[in-house]
């Protein structure tokens, strides 16, 4: 039987957290939950698989951690939050022209901008692909190019939206560094006082098809990782695994490390009620245990998320 998963209490407080990109797969929700668990002492959140870094802007929104390091193997999307970080206001000025560009044909216009995108990697370019592209999911082909379809039933988020959106994302995350490197490095460079919030592909949703992700990780190396990180005592939150309804992502971790397993219910998957059915999704959440010590144990971890309420057991 999987335990009875926890319903973390939602943080007002966030209400007012901005965000800059729209990003499939996005923790903004679980965001609310994961910076309870980050210790008052925290010297460095470091965000690798960065995505739209909904973690690292809420922690920073909340100021727990002195200082904020985003990373990911993707380059244009980091060049991207480098723009973000330190130039957001022209950033700003080039997705409005875009906005605006696009109006006569947009489905001409963003077929147009992708080929650009790929022949360049212009974070310009990137920040309207996403804005306009299905369900805001990246996906790339087998040579590394961005080929997800535009959603032809909207335009993206106008300029007068984004505009506030990449200032106040840009505001929230000052000093905030942004990096193009392998999740290895980030967690080689983590220091004592540091945590580690890690968010990579599922097994199962990489290497498939559709290439969700620019590259995907193995099993074996990840778990190699881990248990180096393990062993010098780094503190990390790592989301890996998770379900929907019957349907598992992923096999846990705690089969082969010493890691803390708590299962966070996600509420109702949106893709299933899409599809007139009901379905759940409950997220894993592994704590090491150098955070769990941090935490003043288990007890006390689970503690700070204070559940409003938990789901009955799941088969």
């Amino acid at each position: 039987m999987t335990p009875a998963p926890i319903a973390p209490r939602r943080l007002p407080s966030l209400d007012a957290a901005p965000h800059a990109i729209p990003y499939q797969g996005s923790k903004r929700r679980l965001a609310h939950a994961i910076v309870l668990l980050l210790p008052g002492d925290t010297g460095r959140l470091i965000e690798p698989f960065a995505g739209s870094a909904a973690v690292s802007i809420a922690a920073a929104h909340l100021a727990i951690p002195k200082a904020v390091e985003i990373s990911d193997i993707n380059e244009p999307l980091m060049a991207l939050w480098q723009r973000i970080l330190t130039d957001p206001a022209a950033l700003a000025d080039d997705y409005e022209s875009m906005w605006n560009e696009q109006l006569p044909d947009p489905r001409r216009y963003y077929d147009e901008v992708r080929t650009k995108f790929n022949a360049t990697h212009e974070p310009h370019f990137l920040l309207y692909l996403l804005a306009r592209c299905v369900k805001a999911a990246v996906r790339y082909n087998r040579y590394g190019e961005f080929n997800q379809g535009a959603d032809h039933r909207r335009l993206g988020a106008k300029p007068t939206t984004m505009r506030p959106r990449l200032l106040a994302t840009s505001k929230t995350l000052a000093g905030a560094t942004a990096l193009a490197r392998d999740y290895a490095e980030s967690l080689e460079a983590a220091g004592s006082g540091d945590v580690v919030y890690m968010d990579p592909p599922y097994e199962g949703v990489s290497n498939t098809r559709d290439h969700r992700y620019m590259a995907g990780i193995s099993r074996e190396s990840f778990i190699a990782t881990l248990r180096n990180a393990i062993d010098r005592d780094v503190s990390f939150i790592l989301s890996y695994d998770g379900t929907t309804g019957t349907k598992s992502y992923g096999r846990p971790l705690t089969e082969v490390l010493d890691l803390e397993h708590l299962h966070l219910y996600a509420g109702k998957s949106s893709q299933a009620t899409l599809n007139g059915e009901t379905a759940h999704t409950v997220e894993s959440l592994y704590l090491s245990p150098a955070l769990v010590s941090r935490l003043g144990g288990v007890a006390k971890a689970i503690e700070r998320l204070r559940p409003a309420e938990a789901m009955p057991l799941l088969p």
